[in-house]
This record gives structure tokens, sequence and C-alpha cells, in this order.
């Protein structure tokens, strides 16, 4: 069928929109990433835009040499694999219980996990709560308190009651236990949704900064996105400098090439890419994971 004029305006008007829209959302990313290559004395004088006016890679040394930086960096990935990894398995747990009729006082648990959508107990309780249960600056602070997701629960849930009774109870004649249906059986024939709620949870992990930031005051303990909003939030490149070990004491006059705001942009692009690289693995899942798991029969 051939496009009329109109249709050919439309479409070209929707694909200037979208491209638009398309480089106001990728934009302000390279422009980190171009402030990050950038000498960061030459970088206050303003008017970065596409292309770094004086190439540096002394912002990345900085980065890579800092003790605290690197020592974050892994806390991030140990916090992020074990978190997900736990999170997952404890919320399918949960959920595989969820999606059976017969279980007792089915309908009551699922009210007190909605309600637990809409209202939490608030930060002090919260704060009071951690600190009793002797997780106030510990690792596992990161992780616990997030192991089950209401939303994710729900997901698997409805996921679950579409899988056919009749293979379950084929699997039990065969001699499979309830753990052996629900990580033989269930969870592979569920790969496009955990791999898709694995990716929210991971992108949750990786990306909180406000939990280690009330709950760790131990500088060794904190994620490397914590630490990046501690160096935001710094607007004094001598402090920083401060807390720095003595090895990069060593190198003050090569810091000069180095302010804050480059800084940061560097420990941007570090503490971002790792999981922008994740994606592309889990991207032929994500869509098929998404529909599959909100549609209800």
């Amino acid at each position: 069928m051939k496009s009329s004029t109109g249709d050919k305006i439309l479409l070209s008007s929707i694909y200037t929109l979208l491209a638009l829209l398309a480089f106001l959302s990728f934009y302000p990313f390279w422009n980190a990433a171009v402030i990050s290559f950038n000498n960061g004395t030459d970088t206050m004088k303003g008017g970065i835009t596409f292309w770094p006016r004086q190439f540096s890679l002394e912002n990345y040394r900085v980065v890579f040499e800092d003790n605290r930086l690197i020592n974050g960096f892994i806390i991030s990935v140990l916090r992020t694999v074990i978190g997900t990894i736990s999170s997952i398995a404890v919320t399918a747990i949960f959920a595989y219980g969820m999606s059976k009729s017969e279980l007792i006082g089915r309908k009551p648990y699922m009210v007190l996990c909605v309600i637990t959508m809409y209202f939490s107990g608030g930060l002090i309780p919260t704060f009071l709560l951690i600190r009793e249960l002797h997780m106030f600056n510990t690792f596992w602070v990161m992780v616990i308190p997030g192991l089950i997701s209401v939303w994710n629960m729900i997901i698997f849930r409805t996921f679950f009651k579409g899988i056919p009774a009749g293979l379950e109870e084929s699997s039990k004649i065969d001699g499979c236990s309830n753990w052996g249906v629900l990580f033989r059986i269930i969870l592979p024939l569920s790969g496009p949704v955990v791999a898709t709620l694995a990716l929210f949870t991971a992108v949750s992990h990786w990306n909180d900064w406000f939990t280690p930031s009330i709950y760790i005051s131990d500088s060794t303990l904190m994620p490397i996105q914590t630490k990046l909003q501690q160096i935001l939030n710094s607007n004094i490149m001598s402090e920083q400098m401060a807390q720095m070990d003595s090895a990069a004491q060593g190198r003050m006059n090569r810091m000069k090439a180095v302010t804050s705001k480059s800084l940061s942009m560097a420990t941007m692009m570090v503490a971002t890419l790792p999981i922008l690289c994740v994606y592309p693995f889990v991207q032929k899942y994500f869509v098929k994971g998404v529909m599959v798991g909100s549609l209800k029969e």
C-alpha cells in the first residue's frame, strides 16, 4: 500500500520527535563521559559539550589508584551478586507457596504483603530495628532487609499459576519433592521472568546509595555509589585529598589536573558501565519476561 503525503509527514514528525527524545536522554550521559576524559582545570572553564577539549586520563588514574574507590567497587559487586541471587531465590520460594490455592490463610497473607507496598515502618523505627538486630555497620544490612520484593513475588506468583498443574503432579509421581519441583521444574521454565526480575533487582542493589549512608558508618563497607554521592556533595577538593591514602598524597602535583567535578564524572562512569554491560545479555528475555509475568489468565 502506497503511503500518502500526509502519512509521510506524520511518520517524519514521529521519527524526529523520537530522535529528539533519544538525544535528550543520551546526551547527559555522553557529556558526563566527555568531562571525565577532559582536563579537570580546563573543565572548570565550562563550554565542554560533545568532545574533550584537553584530553586527559588523570581522572580515571586517580579513581583506579584510590584504594577507597576500588574497595567501594568490590563492595558494590559483592552486594549486587549476593543480594540479587538471594532475593530472587527467597522471593521465588515465597511466591511458589503463595501460588497454591490449598495454602491456608493465603488471602490474608496476600493482603499483608500488599499493605507493605504502600506503607512502611518509617526511617527511625527501621533504624532502631536494624540496630536491635545487630545489623548496623555490617555488610548484611544491604542484603537481608530487601530479600523479599512483594512486586517481584506477585509477578512470580502470576507466572507460577499459569504453569500446568499436571506437570507438577507428574514430577511428584516420579518422586520429586516440593523443593525439587520448584528448583528443577518450575524455575527452569521461568527463565525469562527470572532474568527480568534479576535485572531489576541487580540495578536496584547497584544504584542504592541511601541504605549504606544511613546504616553504615564504616568507610570500608560503603559501596562505590555512596562514595560517589560523597564526592558529589564535596565542594572542596582538599577535603577529598585529605582522606586519600598516603600513596595518593605523593601524587599531589599530578592531581592539579583533577577537580571535584571531573573526578565525580569519572567515578560515575566507573559506577555506571558495569551494570550497562549486563543488559545486552538479558535483553532477549526482557520483553518476554515482563509480558509473561504480568498477564493473568
